[in-house]
């Protein structure tokens, strides 16, 4: 993709990141593409197989317990098991071809792989586009996307097996795949099409949850609203705001809660 240029990691918090990340392709796709002059695609790209999961030891490279890129830290994840995550998707490209990825992979545009910031490395997951069912998966062997509300970047191939070269982002369910699970592989998630909500917080005490509806509100975001218990379960109360119909229009809500002191605010399904 031709996106603005990402420099390897900058002011790293740890001598041990320096060292595990030294050279990768780490990315940070910086929006959607030109409508022309994309990169040309293999005429057989539709017939790429998909990885096949398999166990794999975690990588020497690109797994410390954390990492600081721009002020901000993360926390690589002890394990993959039971991660289910809805956000948005973004690709990268040429600029990175050939380099290495956080886990010593050489960055191919035309592999089923992709970039996650707090995965370990190397993880299978199975990604879906909301917006159209389709559903791939892929390898992910790099560190990224560091772009506010971005939460994975696909490599070129796997971008245009879900159709969203053109875009440039598109709403994603991602899941982590336990491999030899067929079930896990095959596993359900939001139809094409599904409203979606952003959630600001959840709360043991009705209370506390109303207080925040209440500042929300008199902010001018009239579709927060409650969920309680008694709809979806458990013993918390969920502060939501929404639905949410595109990246444009999570994009806008998420620096307006950002603004209000929100900015952990997450994607959910309905």
């Amino acid at each position: 993709m031709r996106s603005a240029p990402r420099a390897h990691l900058p002011r790293l918090g740890a001598l041990l990141l320096a060292t595990a990340l030294a050279g990768c392709a780490t990315t940070r796709h910086m929006g959607p593409p030109p409508a022309a002059g994309l990169p040309p695609l293999p005429a057989d790209w539709r017939a790429v197989p998909a990885p096949v999961p398999r166990y794999l030891p975690p990588a020497p490279r690109g797994n410390p317990p954390f990492y600081d890129v721009d002020g901000r830290r993360y926390y690589v994840l002890p394990s993959a098991a039971g991660y289910n995550q809805i956000g948005v998707a973004s690709w990268y490209g040429p600029d990175f071809d050939g380099k290495y990825t956080a886990d010593g992979d050489r960055y191919n545009m035309y592999a089923m792989t992709a970039a996650n910031k707090v995965l370990p490395l190397p993880t299978y997951v199975r990604v879906t586009d909301l917006s159209n069912g389709r559903s791939i998966i892929v390898k992910v062997n790099d560190r990224g996307p560091f772009v506010a509300h971005r939460l994975i970047d696909l490599s070129y191939l796997a971008a245009a097996k879900l159709g969203m070269l053109g875009t440039g982002t598109a709403l994603v369910d991602v899941q982590a795949i336990t491999p030899g699970s067929p079930a896990n592989i095959a596993g359900a998630v939001a139809p094409a099409g599904a409203f979606l909500y952003v959630q600001v917080g959840a709360f043991a005490v009705p209370a506390n949850a109303a207080r925040v509806l209440a500042r929300l509100q008199a902010a001018g975001l009239s579709d927060a609203f409650i969920l309680s218990p008694a709809v979806i379960g458990g013993d918390l109360y969920r502060v939501r705001v929404g639905p949410i119909h595109d990246v444009a229009d999570y994009d806008r809500l998420a620096a307006r809660l950002a603004a209000l002191g929100y900015p952990g605010a997450i994607l959910v399904k309905p």
